[in-house]
Formats: C-alpha cells, sequence, structure tokens
C-alpha cells in the first residue's frame, strides 16, 4: 500500500484521542495515512467489539484515513512477545509506512507503554531480510511518538486548529466509550472516559496556546530537527 503516515495505538478510538487532528491535517495534504488498532478493545467497560469496529470503521471516514485494521492482541495483555512483533512487522512490510506514531513509552495503561514498545520493536524487525515472515524488508524512515497524555515537553506541535471540529466528530463517532445511554447505572468503579474527551480538548487547546494557535497536538522525537532556515521558523520568541 505504502501509506505515508500510520499511526499504531493500543485500542479503538487512541488515535482519535491524542493525533486525530494530525492524521486529518495529512490527509487534506495528499498523504496516504492509516490506522492500526492493536486490539478491538474487548476489555473495556462500555461497548463490544463489534460495536467499536463499526465506530472505528466511522471515525476513519471523519479523518480520510485510506486503510485501517486491527491486529487482534489480546485487550489488557499487549506485550512485546515475539510473535506480537513478528504479526506487526509482517503488516509494516505490507503496509510500507514513511511515517509511523507510537504511543509514548510512559503511561498510566500497561497496553499503551506496552505498545510503544511493540511498536518500535516490530518497525526495527521488518527490516531484517532473514527475519521468518512475509514480505519485503522494510523500516519506516521517522518514528514519532504522541504525547498528549504525557507531561513531557514536546519536540514540535502540529496545528490542528482547522481540523479540530472534525477531530471531535471522530472522537465522538465512539458512541459507546463516550456518549452513553442516560440509562447507563452508575458505576462504583470510576470511569476515566467520562472525563477524557474533555480533557484531551483541553490539552489541545494548551499545546495550541504553546504555539499561537488555537489547537495543537504534541509529538516527542528521539532525533535531533534538522532547519535550514533560522529566518523563517515559525512561532514568535518575544
Amino acid at each position: 500500500m505504502n501509506l505515508d503516515l500510520l499511526a499504531i495505538a493500543a485500542h479503538p478510538d487512541d488515535v482519535e484521542l491524542t493525533c486525530g487532528g494530525t492524521m486529518l491535517k495529512m490527509a487534506q495534504r495528499g498523504y496516504k495515512t492509516g490506522i492500526l488498532d492493536l486490539t478491538a478493545g474487548e476489555m473495556g467497560t462500555r461497548g463490544t467489539p463489534e460495536t467499536r469496529a463499526k465506530e472505528a470503521a466511522k471515525a476513519a471516514k471523519l479523518l480520510s484515513v485510506k486503510w485501517r485494521g486491527t491486529l487482534g492482541v489480546p485487550d489488557s495483555d499487549v506485550q512485546p512477545t515475539q510473535q506480537h512483533k513478528l504479526r506487526l512487522a509482517a503488516v509494516i512490510r505490507q503496509l510500507r509506512p514513511k511515517t509511523v506514531i507510537l504511543p509514548y513509552w510512559e503511561a498510566r495503561h500497561p497496553d499503551h507503554y506496552h505498545a510503544s514498545t511493540l511498536g518500535y520493536e516490530a518497525c526495527f524487525l521488518a527490516g531484517l531480510k532473514q527475519l521468518p515472515i512475509e514480505g519485503e524488508a522494510y523500516r519506516p524512515f521517522k518514528i514519532l511518538y504522541s504525547i498528549s497524555f504525557s507531561d513531557v515537553r514536546p519536540t514540535f506541535i502540529v496545528d490542528i486548529t482547522a481540523q479540530f471540529k472534525q477531530r471531535h466528530k471522530a472522537i465522538l463517532a465512539f458512541r459507546s466509550q463516550f456518549l452513553p445511554p442516560k440509562t447507563e447505572k452508575k458505576s462504583k468503579v470510576r470511569q476515566a472516559i467520562d472525563r477524557l474527551e474533555a480533557d484531551m480538548n483541553q490539552l489541545a487547546r494548551h499545546y495550541g496556546q504553546l504555539i499561537g494557535v488555537e489547537y495543537g497536538e504534541p509529538f516527542l522525537q528521539k532525533e535531533l530537527m534538522k532547519v535550514e532556515d533560522v529566518v523563517k521558523m515559525e512561532v514568535r520568541s518575544v
């Protein structure tokens, strides 16, 4: 398929919440984008795998994604095992993305930080010619980390002001998660998702303000950034 950009995350709706605006913005610029959900979200308190799959398809359409798939890793047990790494490496070879977005390697949810390790190692292994999987050896050129959930300083922030409303629609496409029936009984267990969409909107405003726009999504890269023209650099200093 030769994707330009592939976002890999643990659960359906993770990409929409953390980098959905960026995915849409890149699609609007003509890039071929894709989303790979490692799990079907079957351990979620709300919804079923079947429901969430339909919601994910709707969200992908709203973000103009060219390809979306599920790797089939067990929810709540995302681990960088050899089996999962080989399966993911095969998908990397199939899709051949130039840039990959992964979750940050530190997180509250174990699935998220394990997804980061699994994603990175699979990207590396996909480039080994002797790896016993199908497809021609291939490695992405760039790996970025979405850090919306993390208290770390970003390498850069993407202005998603023009994409924010559509990102909002893509998030709310997961009705089972964010628009539950009013008749739903209150659980004794605190539901973090009850505040999640509002919190992510607040974070988007915060990161947008840091670069002088209304809404933004933050990213981290391990490498230094190369700048050709220091006179045309954006974001005012004083």
